[in-house]
């Protein structure tokens, strides 16, 4: 069983030094998405020396939509964002074509000792505990010990106060799954009004994790929670609809995983499979950066969200894989936008249902 590790990067992989011998051993191919630094990948080469490995920058991605699509490569190449985390997307096609049995993502930030194991036990294995949400949400910051003793929810949960209910039921039934969140102790996954409300100026607030409650938790069918890709993993089955969504555009980013796992979850539970989250645990070292900055990305979004999670619950889908369903929600959406009084709120819509039915397009190339 050969997993595959995709990091998007700019910096050194010093996350990974503690891990090579597990890549090692599990025979991991590592797929770095960068800008095509010189200087970095040389000193990535050092860090990675014993471990499979390509590079793909701009240059790279271009050439590899070149080969498989010819003069229409740009089409294809377009739902690629720049500069944007989910770049990661490229790392899934790579992985996809090339035969990983699993694949992981993660952040240069989150440091992680058992990264391969811990996510192939939680996938594969017939183990965990399934939550059910009468509010349809699972917050998964309740799956932590914090510092503090106060209510917070990751960046992602919707604030309508119904959604916020945290009322579970708890089931012994455990099970394979298709996806599996990590945690992550250090910084939680906030967004940045949180962060601001907690005195957090820098990205960062006081508020940590110190401990994880449950090592799986599978979030049962017609519960939904946040989807950070910063520690996640997942069967090559679910690619076609693990498209991380183009960001980075008419003001708006930072919810490529939260979306990309919203539609996941719901063609998942139609089709029958599961989701979970829990271990591998990491350590995330948030880097500082502007808080001001991050909440002027996420505002736009946080209002969109309050209106994609419900069109998404309420879709009627069909089809019996996940390619098939991904076009299914494709056409819901493009019906239910059609509601929504607002022309920016639709063009930023539109571009994300053009960018993920051509995903599919790529997917059937390579299948």
């Amino acid at each position: 069983m050969r997993p595959y590790l995709v990091v998007a990067s700019i910096n050194p992989l010093l996350n990974l030094v503690e891990e090579i011998e597990e890549l090692v051993k599990t025979s991991t191919k590592v797929i770095v998405i960068d800008e095509g630094d010189l200087l970095v990948r040389k000193k990535n080469d050092e860090i990675l020396k014993d471990v499979e490995r390509s590079y793909y920058g701009p240059d790279e991605r271009r050439a590899w939509f070149m080969e498989r699509f010819g003069r229409f490569y740009e089409k294809y190449a377009s739902v690629i964002p720049e500069r944007a985390h989910a770049e990661t997307s490229f790392g899934f096609l790579v992985a996809l074509e090339e035969g990983a049995d699993f694949i992981i993502e993660l952040d240069d930030d989150v440091l992680i000792k058992g990264l391969i194991e811990g996510h192939r036990s939680n996938l594969f294995e017939n183990s965990g505990e399934t939550v059910y949400s009468c509010s349809k949400w699972y917050n998964t910051i309740d799956l932590l010990v914090l510092n503090s003793n106060g209510r917070y929810f990751p960046r992602g949960h919707p604030y309508a106060t119904e959604t916020r209910v945290e009322d579970y039921s708890w089931h012994t039934l455990g099970g394979q799954c298709v996806l599996n969140m990590g945690h992550w102790l250090g910084n939680p996954d906030f967004d940045a009004l949180t962060i601001l409300y907690n005195g957090g100026l820098d990205g960062r607030c006081s508020i940590v994790g110190k401990n994880i409650k449950k090592e799986k938790v599978i979030v049962g069918r017609g519960t939904y929670f946040a989807v950070c890709s910063m520690n996640t993993s997942f069967v090559p089955k679910v690619v076609p609809a693990f498209y991380q969504l183009y960001m980075n555009i008419m003001g708006i980013d930072r919810f490529d995983d939260i979306w990309s796992g919203l539609f996941l979850k719901r063609i998942a539970d139609h089709l029958g499979d599961l989701v979970c989250i829990g271990k591998p645990v990491g350590i995330h070292e948030k880097r500082p950066r502007s808080t001001f900055s991050d909440l002027r990305k996420e505002m736009e979004g946080m209002i969109i969200n309050e209106w994609l999670w419900k069109a998404v619950d309420e879709s009627d889908l069909s089809g019996n894989n996940y390619s098939d369903c991904y076009l299914s929600l494709i056409e819901v959406l493009k019906t239910k936008i059609n509601e929504v009084n607002n022309e920016v709120f639709k063009k930023f819509m539109l571009i994300q249902l053009e960018k993920m039915r051509l995903w599919i397009e790529i997917i059937d190339v390579l299948s």
